[in-house]
């Protein structure tokens, strides 16, 4: 059997490991990562060998030569002009496969029974098979289900957080057929996961899941980088050594002198040609390189030291990783989690403090100590992006070098001289925050439309009107106000795509930023007439003769925030009595506790006056509470219900998009108007596509984040809602309190249960197992559902915190406390079981 072996990864992710080394050839114990994989290889009798390159091509086919010094017979392909996927590289060396063959990844540490999943394949007479295996945090890979018989029945590509159905993941491993190769075109970019597969299960092509025993790390970052080194000093895995094993648990190459003096615990790896000098320390997990010299009294506790580094006197390495002929002058330190690219100097006495990255080549003067990346940028995050943005605390998280980087990582992924609107709320810390991100997107030659201070629904509207690829709204977060919200946009309005979040990701995190030449830096221009342009779309869609002749008295609380400064130019336009409170510009953020005060407030008024209705607005004009005339607030599910009433009592026959943890009040709301509920995902994105996608639709959103209507903007807008409220009000000649009464009566619960990110996966896949498949809706989380009369149960991971949210839903109180109860306890029963700690926090909603 032949093996093809992808060894043309770059790895981002690694880097500066991997500015001048491709991924798989990056050493783990002091051999290459693909020099594992092809004595795993060896091992199971599998000896031709067909590598597929892309990145440095050269490093590999230098070290490996033919193969035959590692008892193989080693062919090279050479994606020369674009990479082609991973299984379009396969595709272009079709003629060399003639039989089955086996498809594995050059950048995993494993030990997988190879033979025994080839004889798997061959049972079960398949034309794919993945070998799969399970593990705690699936969301970097991709989730497959197979069915009792082990043939896969349903997968998806690296999910999100709350996408997650099993912990069981692809891992990158395949046995095929070589005609599945004729399902591929030639010479294009396509994935095995993303293209193949989806096509094999379309046209019912036998493809299985091997669930593999044993040990598998896919060393896609640096802290799975340094596990995989651990993990094999303590023979977790099953590797061949580079070195004999002089006493347990210590490997020593060829020519190495340690002084009598040192102190070295086991387990730990030297290589050969090493000098260790006197009263040197050496800590159990320590992995040191080929012609390594430590000078005296060094203290090394667990570092990664490669090839032909030196180490100066008195130096301490905690934790961190040491590239290809570095320099450690005397006394430095180097802590936790920092990385020293290949060829670096790091002075005396200087210090690169915890996660810090060094690029290969750099020079650290004396006595520095260095805190950011060098030489640009802060300490990475793994990801940016969360549900609503990018967000965190405000000038700690959210700094003005963070936010430069951030606007040129995000213009980097545009082409020169675009355009992007940027617009924010009236706060000091969100107006620094803004011209922080300008700042970014003009120096890699990216135009502003600089908004200033304008309600995100107004942003949204204009954005198709000024010509600009995407937009950003910078504001306190709605929920946090000690916190930034840093939402993105496409040239529609529309939150941008998971793809193009990863995209403004990698340039962040690889620090590959254009810089524009001085001129080619971008310009920035203030549109006007904005609030017009809003103001015109805004009247279009409204009745306004039955606004001006309602006679409707409206107390509104604009709680500090920008949108007070536009609805009431637009109410006054329309003739509203509006009772206006709390619309200066000059207040701070304000905590849950003081709207809460402000809401109660809100209620007094509206009774005093025999106002028709109150309504609080936030989060910057996009979301609101409505009072109604006895001044009881509706919000939540009931304000959703509400407002899907009215709208489908003016619009019969027509649709309406919630959150897939909506009431079913929603479904009985839209059976009496002849109307279609369209489930969505639990985030804005994906109400804000699915009310985009489908034309019947009148009303997308929920009380929890907003309204869209679609034939405004693709975004949430209370202002609108306002207006459209009292519209509607006075053509139905009702009162809220009178809509109120008329709801479905369905009782909605929901829990939060603490579930640590690495027990959410195998948590989804149990649930999915214990349930009948007819039973199950898979939309965001897993909800069991009763078809027989809307009563169902949902457990939707959070995904942005450690918690896993559960919903019951039913027309009868005690089958919602029954279910609530039981499905708790079988959360906190299976997450005991994983971690052992009490998950629970907070309280039934």
């Amino acid at each position: 059997m032949r093996a093809v072996l992808m060894a043309g990864g770059s790895g981002t992710r690694l880097r500066p490991l991997t500015c001048d080394l491709p991924k798989p050839m990056v050493p783990v114990l002091n051999q290459p990562i693909a020099e594992h994989i092809i004595n795993l290889l060896k091992r199971h009798h599998i000896t031709e060998i067909i590598a597929t390159l892309h990145y440095l091509p050269d490093v590999m086919r230098d070290y490996f030569q033919d193969g035959s010094d590692f008892g193989v017979q080693i062919t090279y392909a050479v994606e020369e002009d674009q990479p082609l996927g991973t299984a379009g590289c396969v595709k272009n060396i079709a003629e060399l496969l003639d039989d089955t063959f086996l498809v594995i990844s050059g950048d995993s540490i494993t030990d997988f029974d190879l033979t025994e999943a080839i004889k798997f394949h061959k049972k079960h007479q398949s034309k794919a098979t993945l070998i799969l295996t399970q593990v705690p945090n699936p969301i970097e890979f991709g989730v497959v289900i197979t069915d009792e018989k082990h043939r896969i029945s349903r997968f998806l590509e690296k999910p999100s957080t709350s996408e997650i159905f099993s912990d069981t993941v692809n891992t990158g491993t395949y046995i095929l057929e070589p005609e599945v190769l004729h399902y591929l075109p030639a010479n294009q970019e396509c994935d095995f996961s993303k293209d193949l597969f989806p096509l094999l299960l379309e046209n019912d092509e036998p493809m299985y899941g091997y669930i593999a025993k044993g040990y598998w790390c896919d060393v896609g970052h640096l802290d799975a980088y340094r596990d995989a080194q651990y993990d094999g000093l303590l023979q977790k895995v099953k590797l061949d050594f580079a070195y004999k094993e002089q006493s347990p648990g210590l490997w020593i190459g060829q020519n190495t002198y340690i002084d009598s003096t040192a102190k070295i615990e086991a387990p730990c790896m030297i290589g050969s040609n090493c000098r260790i000098g006197p009263r040197v320390k050496i800590d159990a997990g320590t992995v040191i390189g080929d012609n390594v010299t430590v000078g005296s009294d060094a203290n090394l506790k667990r570092p990664i030291v490669w090839n032909g580094a030196i180490i100066g006197e008195e130096a301490s390495l905690r934790a961190c990783v040491i590239g290809r002929g570095t320099r450690i002058d005397r006394r430095a330190h180097v802590l936790e989690a920092a990385v020293v690219g290949s060829l670096s100097t790091v002075g005396e006495e200087a210090q690169i403090n915890t996660s810090v990255r060094v690029w290969p080549s750099k020079q650290i003067e004396s006595g520095a100590t260095l805190n950011i990346n060098l030489i640009w940028g802060h300490t990475a995050h793994r990801n940016l992006f969360g549900q609503r943005g990018v967000s965190g605390l405000a000038n700690i998280d959210i700094t003005p070098e963070f936010a430069v980087k951030l606007g040129a990582a995000y213009g980097s992924t545009l082409k020169p001289g675009s355009q992007v609107m940027v617009s924010r709320d009236q706060r000091s810390i969100s107006r620094m925050v803004s011209r922080s991100l300008i700042a970014g997107l003009m120096s890699v030659g990216v135009n502003i439309q600089n908004l200033e201070a304008t309600a995100i629904p107004v942003a949204r509207t204009v954005s198709h009107t000024l010509a600009v690829v995407g937009g950003i709204h910078v504001r306190v977060h709605p929920d946090r106000p000690d916190h930034i919200l840093i939402e993105f946009f496409d040239r529609q309005g529309i939150n941008i795509s998971k793809s193009q979040e990863k995209k403004i990701e990698g340039a962040y995190f690889k620090e590959d930023l254009r810089r524009a030449q001085i001129d080619e830096i971008g310009n920035m221009a203030y549109p006007s007439q904005v609030i017009d342009i809003y103001s015109t779309a805004f009247e279009k869609l409204l009745n306004v003769e039955a606004i001006r002749y309602s006679g409707s008295k409206v107390v509104i609380d604009y709680v500090y925030a920008v949108s007070g400064a536009v609805l009431p130019q637009l109410l006054a336009k329309f003739g509203s009595d509006a009772v206006v409170l709390n619309a200066s510009l000059n207040q701070s953020a304000l905590s849950g506790n003081e709207r809460e005060a402000l809401l109660n407030q809100l209620g007094h008024v509206v009774e005093a006056l025999k106002a028709n209705f109150g309504v609080q607005v936030s989060a910057n004009g996009e979301q609101m509470i409505l009072v109604d005339e006895s001044g009881m607030p509706i919000r939540g599910e009931l304000l959703t219900s509400l407002m899907v009433s009215m709208i489908l009592r003016a619009n019969p026959r027509s649709s309406v998009v919630v959150p897939v943890h909506a009431s079913s009040a929603i479904e009985q709301i839209a059976r009496r108007h002849d109307g279609k509920v369209i489930r969505t995902k639990a985030n804005p994105t994906a109400l804000m596509e699915a009310s985009q996608a489908n034309p019947n639709v009148v009303l997308g959103g929920s009380g929890e984040m907003g309204f869209i209507f679609p034939q405004l903007h693709p975004g949430f807008d209370g202002m609108f809602c306002i207006a459209k409220l009292i519209e509607m009000l006075a053509l139905q000649e009702r009162s809220l309190g009178q809509i109120r009464a008329e709801l479905p009566r369905v009782f909605h619960k929901s829990y939060t249960v603490r579930c640590p990110w690495t027990a959410k996966g195998a948590l989804m896949r149990h649930l999915v197992e214990t349930h009948p498949p007819e039973n199950l809706e898979l939309v965001d989380g897993v909800k069991i559902c009763n078809h027989h009369d809307d009563s169902w149960v949902l457990i939707l991971p959070d995904a942005g915190e450690p918690l896993v949210h559960i919903f019951a839903n039913s027309n009868d109180r005690d089958w919602v406390d029954g279910n609530m109860r039981e499905y708790r306890s079988r959360v906190q029963e299976f997450v005991e079981q994983e971690q052992g700690t009490d998950p629970f926090y907070g309280e039934a909603v």
